[in-house]
């Protein structure tokens, strides 16, 4: 009797099979499906498969990613169910710099050529990395938060996670550049907003228990956390530029704050550009072709008074339902 795993195995070989020689299958694996960031990402891969179609060359992509971004045991089990199916390419944006790096060499030593995306790994095995400058928008979120508290007050760091690679270089770069301003203060850089969007929210809520009284500017280093954070200031009366936010990536609700004036700036990212390019790119190379080792997607700080310039309302909505069916 065949076990289910097993089946799953021969189902895949088969499909995989069904492609075609001259085809490519290439998984696409995000640190997360839920947020919105993802869903951009995803858009983008279908958009190069849907490009890459167009000029003859045959793609299929599988899109599998563990539901919450803290869970580096599935997303390390996804690699490695891809890579016993023999899939042509890898994309992935890994949930942690050294936990996803022996996956990425098994993948490499069975001749599966990887892409990592967003956020870096310390390896020397992926063929190329296709990102944000994350250190440079972190300090230009730092610039940003001091000229809108006009050089001086008290601030804080609110972190992602440990081992996010993408988000550590954020708040190095916001590091760097805001010890560069001396009449603005750090009260605290040490904490951790966590994966989800309730973690957060007690995070800052902790945050702001401590220093609701003294804070005059926040930098957090994600979508999930700005999102936290302002809710938690509106919690104590301090939306509205009492308090200045500077955030991270764009969401909805995060959008939506920043138009009403509760969050002064994001620090925005071209997620759907950071997967198209990562598809194209591992393509290229299972053709042969010469790929850069480091692509730079771009960095882009909107505020309430930019959001709507065409360039920046296309990254604060890019056009995800063009190309996922929901």
């Amino acid at each position: 009797m065949t076990s289910p795993l097993r089946a799953l195995a021969l189902s895949a070989a088969l499909v995989f099979a069904a492609i075609g020689a001259d085809s490519y299958s290439i998984a696409v694996i995000p640190k997360g499906t839920t947020h919105e960031f993802w869903k951009s990402i995803h858009a983008g891969a279908v958009k190069a498969e849907q490009e890459l179609a167009a000029q003859g060359v045959k793609v299929r992509i599988f899109w599998k990613g563990p539901l919450r971004e803290d869970d580096r045991d599935q997303q390390i089990q996804v690699v490695e169910n891809f890579t016993a199916r023999k899939v042509s390419g890898i994309v992935l944006a890994p949930l942690d710099s050294q936990a996803l790096v022996a996956p990425v060499t098994s993948a490499t030593q069975a001749g599966i050529p990887t892409v990592v995306i967003d956020s870096d790994l310390k390896s020397d095995k992926q063929i190329s990395f296709v990102a944000t400058d994350n250190f440079k928008g972190g300090q230009m979120g730092a610039n940003a938060l001091a000229e809108f508290l006009g050089g001086k007050g008290n601030v804080i760091l609110l972190r992602y996670q440990v081992g996010s690679a993408s988000t550590e270089a954020r708040e190095a770069g916001f590091l760097d550049a805001i010890q560069k301003h001396p009449g603005i203060k750090v009260i605290s850089s040490d904490q951790h907003a966590g994966a989800t969007r309730e973690l957060a929210y007690q995070a800052s809520q902790n945050l702001l228990n401590r220093f609701g009284r003294d804070v005059n500017g926040v930098f957090c280093a994600n979508e999930t956390a700005t999102i936290a954070m302002t809710k938690a200031l509106r919690d104590i009366g301090k939306t509205g530029g009492k308090v200045k936010v500077v955030g991270f990536d764009s969401g909805t609700q995060s959008v939506l704050d920043l138009r009403q004036g509760d969050v002064q700036a994001l620090v925005v990212q071209d997620p759907l550009k950071m997967g198209y390019l990562g598809v194209l790119t591992v393509v290229q190379k299972l053709q042969g072709k010469a790929v850069e080792k480091r692509i730079d997607t771009g960095v882009t700080l909107v505020t309430k008074e930019n959001m709507s310039e065409p360039a920046n309302a296309a990254l604060l909505a890019p056009p995800i339902a063009k190309f996922l069916k929901e």
